[in-house]
């Protein structure tokens, strides 16, 4: 049976890690990198579309509004994205739901499908559960921005806001490339039986020591500052972080304006692609100029703002703090979905053939 003459293959979590098809930590590294290099060199494409719904909307139900008030720190998020994508062998369409509420309900706050497309008919060839394939990728970015801009002469410790899938990935993903250079990861949740849960559940598969705490005084001791939650206001003031540290944003408007000024003014200020940012407009580099009646995808080249999807110069050594914000290309997706692909393709044929 060829490619084009193929059923569409409907993929459940329980089958990859039935056949032991699930990306190892290496091997999403592996699929990012080749992602990385095919758009820098302009051989992976791809867009983003976000429709966001009114919160007052939802909290206008019936059923829901006597529980607003227990919302008033944490955005809902409340949104349908769709992200697409394609490169020289496939194409592929992930598509999210997403709203903080759905954890009152026992359910994860966004659910993610990814359709996987043959590049020259775009004809379905997999459907994925992609909610494990986004975190997955998401949490690279972390190894990325470690590698490119944290100076480690000695083991420092990181900083993670978040404890949800993506806080996870990140402590897999530096657990993998950096756990020579840190020697602790601090957790801080907006429920502190959340971080602990998480440092507990990670601390098996990693060597770096997991700290929960429940408020940012260690902070100023951190190299490197992660964010991934879905806060409404800033979970940091500027003058708690060291002068000089590295802040990843993997979440909403996280990051007080009073660093992206001083990093602006004085350090450097990094995207993953300044339009894709720009144009999304959920995460502070972006709020803090739209709120101005400007741009970010035109104001950032003219202030020196780099990304991480050019072919060169962003990661150019300059002095001072480093704010990178990265709203998680779609071409990461692809190439995730790719490999895990083709690993159950190979893990299916070699299981028929026992």
């Amino acid at each position: 049976m060829t490619l084009h003459e193929a059923v569409l293959n409907f993929v459940s979590t329980e089958e990859l890690r039935r056949f032991g098809a699930e990306l190892t930590v290496a091997e999403a590294h592996k699929a990012v990198d080749a992602a990385w290099r095919d758009i820098r060199s302009g051989r992976a494409v791809g867009g983003k579309a976000v429709l966001s719904l009114p919160e007052d909307e939802f909290w206008a139900l019936p059923e829901f509004e006597a529980e607003r008030e227990s919302f008033a720190s944490e955005r809902l998020g409340w949104k349908l994205s769709s992200l697409y994508s394609a490169n020289p062998r496939f194409g592929g369409v992930k598509i999210i739901g997403a709203n903080a509420f759905n954890r009152r309900r026992g359910l994860p706050r966004s659910t993610s499908t990814y359709l996987l497309l043959d590049k020259t008919t775009l004809r379905p060839v997999a459907i994925f559960d992609g909610t494990a394939l986004s975190a997955a990728r998401t949490g690279t970015y972390a190894s990325l921005v470690l590698e490119a801009f944290v100076e480690t002469p000695m083991k420092i410790s990181v900083f993670l806001f978040g404890a949800g899938p993506v806080a996870r990935s990140v402590i897999d993903c530096l657990s993998f490339t950096g756990s020579e250079r840190i020697e602790r990861i601090f957790i801080r949740s907006r429920f502190p039986e959340s971080a602990a849960r998480l440092a507990d559940a990670a601390a098996s598969a990693t060597t770096i020591d997991l700290v929960p705490v429940e408020d940012n005084a260690a902070l100023a001791d951190c190299s490197f500052v992660v964010t991934a939650t879905n806060a409404r206001d800033p979970v940091f003031d500027d003058h708690e972080l060291a002068k000089d540290a590295v802040t990843l944003h993997l979440g909403g408007d996280e990051v007080p304006e009073a660093y992206l000024k001083r990093a602006l003014r004085t350090g450097a200020v990094i995207c993953d692609d300044l339009k894709t940012v720009s144009r999304r407009n959920s995460q502070s580099i972006s709020l803090y100029f739209s709120r101005m009646s400007l741009s970010l995808e035109t104001a950032g080249p003219i202030l020196g703002i780099g990304e991480m999807s050019a072919p060169s110069g962003w990661q150019d050594p300059r002095p001072g703090p480093v704010c990178v914000t990265c709203v998680g290309l779609p071409m990461l997706d692809l190439y995730v979905a790719e490999a895990t692909w083709e690993k159950l393709v190979k893990a299916r044929s070699l299981g028929a053939k026992v």
